[in-house]
């Protein structure tokens, strides 16, 4: 297989802004089917108000979009500090979305493995207990990861109860 025809993660630069923000409405549609509290606005969007930090605030906002085969498939969303966690520079998986047709494919798996390399450090990954599917999948993904090390702790968010998984990730192995 070629390097295009595996997933691979890149930084979304300030010229795939629009992009980005399309899949965010996919993105929220698709969590609105498990959160009922997610609305869509009256202008037909659901919007994504932290969407602009990840331009104005590069030091601790990073936008990935997931490509498959040279194809867009989704987005990687990573915050430095996490709500999860009180170490102010520990990695947060703030979003991740890999688009319906590519899931169950292996493209996020992959995905999640590339960010993590290279992005070594700290990490947490919070997945809410209202979204089963998201669960297992993060459970499976970050224990092949780490090994089998990384460290599991129940977190309330504001809007849902949390499985946060922490985890030390090193460069490309």
């Amino acid at each position: 297989m070629t390097e295009t025809e595996v997933a691979r993660i890149n930084d979304a630069d300030e010229t795939e802004r629009v992009v980005l923000g399309n899949l965010l409405e996919l993105y929220v549609h698709d969590l609105s089917e498990s959160f009922p509290f997610v609305q869509l606005g009256n202008d037909g969007r659901f919007g994504y108000p932290k969407l602009a930090a990840y331009w104005t605030e590069p030091a601790t906002h990073f936008a990935f979009l997931i490509r498959e085969g040279g194809k867009i498939a989704g987005f990687a969303l990573v915050t430095r500090g996490s709500p999860a966690a009180a170490e102010p520079d520990v990695y947060d998986l703030a979003e991740f979305f890999v688009l319906r047709g590519y899931r169950r494919s292996g493209v996020g798996r992959r995905a999640a493995q590339r960010l993590w390399q290279q992005v070594p450090g700290e990490w947490t990954v919070r997945a809410s207990e209202a979204n089963p599917s998201a669960l297992a999948f993060w459970r499976e993904v970050v224990a092949e990861h780490s090994h089998g090390t990384a460290t599991t702790s129940s977190w309330s968010g504001k809007t849902s109860q949390f499985c946060v998984f922490r985890f030390t990730s090193s460069e490309a192995r």
